[in-house]
């Protein structure tokens, strides 16, 4: 079964999905950049031209196709806001084992406080901005996930790890000595 991830923005859904893609040795998508490829521009040009409206509907197509064709993904990190949606939510849930990458809004902040690439966070009091948007996300991504690790202060890599570990425990990976068995 294809896994996607989700959670805040800079909560690492991109980069460990990446990792977690090599290492599963299956491929990788990122959503915002297949919507980035669909529309000739960046996510943020789109919000300030179109809206968050316009943008979610955009969002909710591509999630529809990343479901429709599950069968050939194998890591999916999604939008942070993927889950405002109740479709896209069922959707996640019924073709993906979703693991939920939980961050503290202040953690978000110490690794995003220079980010100018999002356009959620370019408001006056990002922190404030995050912890509002955590209270709001939250309880979705948790109806949402198979699983939720927390990120903290854990390296790719350990996240990586921990990951897999859950994977495995669930039975979509196989542990590694099983994987490859000495000749």
């Amino acid at each position: 079964m294809p896994v996607a991830l989700v959670g805040l923005p800079g909560a690492g859904k991109s980069a460990v999905g990446r990792r977690l893609g090599q290492r599963l040795q299956v491929p990788f998508v990122d959503s915002d950049h297949l919507i980035e490829d669909r529309i000739g521009c960046s996510i943020r040009d789109y919000f300030e031209r179109e809206g968050e409206a316009g943008f979610r509907e955009l969002e909710a197509s591509v999630i529809a196709e990343l479901a429709a064709d599950a069968g050939s993904q194998g890591v999916v990190a999604t939008g942070g806001g993927a889950v405002l949606r109740e479709t896209n939510r069922t959707l996640l849930r019924q073709h993906f084992h979703v693991v939920y990458l939980r961050s503290s809004p202040e953690d978000l902040f110490r690794r995003l406080r220079h980010d100018v690439k999002r356009p959620l966070l370019q408001v006056a009091d990002p922190l404030g901005r995050l912890r509002e948007l955590y209270g709001a996300r939250d309880p979705l991504y948790r109806e949402t996930a198979h699983d939720v690790v927390e990120t903290g202060r854990p390296s790719v890599a350990m996240l990586v790890n921990i990951i897999v570990m859950q994977l495995e425990l669930a039975g979509i990976a196989t542990p590694e000595s099983e994987a490859d068995p000495p000749a």
